[in-house]
């Protein structure tokens, strides 16, 4: 490959700001935590396998590879609440950052997982220096704040239907860099999405079915495809 220079005198003010704007663009965060020396560690968990249990000592912070991850809340009577589903390129477990003794919640890989667990005070480190993992971090956080928001408001106000129809846009990763390709879902049990939208299995099958002969979505052999268009007009309605 051949080398290109840039002189000093060549290269104006736009021409510079261009180049560290291509260079955040590519940025990607798990190359530079594979390769970064720090303390981290890779660990690959099965599906259905706890990552974490609410009230485990919180020491590091959980950076996603591949797969997916659901976050649940167990309340003093046993009820169980999922609050968050995470996917490739997410962070979790960044409580821990700020003060956070203990998990506040239990995270389970609902596909095979693989992630990066940084330990809190390297993260830190690195967040001081690298202001390229800052700022795709603060990005995270920021963006991760809207999305309970947003689960918040789809508890309280939305239907049964409309909570599975949304589950399944986010399980797709729709609108984000990372999507599934061709629509495609990991593959989750209908017990799991009821677990995710507070309803029962029965009437998680009840609206599949729906959504099939409406081609909402399509099933080949184990394997779930959905129609984005589709299903976002049943959101916005």
């Amino acid at each position: 490959m051949r080398a290109i220079s840039v002189c000093s005198g060549c290269a104006g003010p736009s021409a510079i700001m261009k180049i560290k704007k291509l260079k955040a663009e590519s940025f990607e965060p798990e190359t530079f935590l594979d390769t970064s020396g720090k303390a981290r560690r890779v660990a690959e968990f099965r599906k259905d396998e706890q990552i974490y249990c609410q009230g485990d000592a919180a020491r590091s912070v959980m950076y996603i590879q591949k797969g997916n991850v659901k976050f649940s809340v167990v309340s003093a009577s046993g009820k169980v609440a999922v609050v968050a589903m995470l996917g490739p390129s997410d962070f979790f477990g960044e409580g821990c950052m700020a003060g956070q003794a203990v998990r506040m919640g239990t995270a389970t890989a609902i596909t095979p997982t693989t992630l990066f667990a940084i330990d809190k005070n390297e993260l830190l480190g690195m967040l001081r220096t690298k202001d390229n993992l800052s700022d795709r971090f603060i990005r995270y956080v920021l963006s991760h704040n809207n999305r309970v928001e947003e689960n918040l408001i789809d508890q309280l106000f939305n239907s049964t239907e409309k909570r599975l129809a949304r589950a399944l846009l986010v399980l797709g990763r729709y609108g984000e860099v990372q999507h599934q390709p061709d629509g495609e879902l990991p593959t989750v049990s209908q017990e799991t999405l009821a677990e995710i939208i507070g309803a029962t299995r029965s009437r998680v099958n009840l609206f599949m079915n729906k959504f099939r002969k409406l081609g909402f979505i399509e099933y080949h052999n184990s394997r779930i495809t959905i129609n984005k268009l589709l299903l976002t007009s049943v959101l916005d309605e």
